[in-house]
């Protein structure tokens, strides 16, 4: 296992009125693997202004269009394969340990835009939350599960 630290970073569980989840599939990975929003934390920035932050960044959504329901218990965190542990973020992180917030979406879907000035998603749709695993890259499967553990009791439809 790699010596290598931790990147601080943040995500995002989207939830629209249905209790369906925002999943983007990535410009940069021809997988059709999708994900939510998250990503690296600016220093000095707190998790919370973080998540904000990338999911304005991602997609286009306004912060007043969101409402911060809960915040997971712990951070979580996942190993990026050897591979590629050596080419993404100059090399210098193992994975991300992750502050996970679940949001619910204020806006309606003409508020989604993902052609942002640095676009991460090619598309975007709403998923059942229990389809996460199965559309996200293999290595982060553990971390959308512990996610899902996480908000489950706010998950019901």
């Amino acid at each position: 296992m790699s010596d290598l630290p931790y990147r601080a970073a943040v995500g995002v569980m989207l939830l629209n009125a249905e209790n369906k989840v925002f999943v983007g599939q990535r410009l940069d990975n021809a997988l059709d693997a999708w994900q939510m929003p998250q990503g690296g934390l600016d220093p000095g920035e707190s998790a919370e202004e973080g998540a904000l932050r990338e999911l304005e960044e991602e997609t286009g959504i306004a912060r007043h269009l969101v409402e911060i329901v809960a915040c997971a218990s712990r951070q979580l965190d996942y190993d990026l394969p050897e591979d590629l542990q050596g080419k993404l973020w100059g090399g210098r992180y193992r994975g991300q340990r992750q502050t996970w917030y679940l949001c619910r979406f204020l806006g309606t879907d003409s508020d989604v835009h993902i052609d942002t000035p640095e676009p991460e998603f090619r598309a975007w749709k709403w998923a059942e939350p229990g389809e996460l695993p199965a559309m996200i890259v293999p290595f982060k499967q553990a971390l959308y599960r512990a996610v899902l553990a996480e908000f489950g009791e706010y998950l019901a439809p």
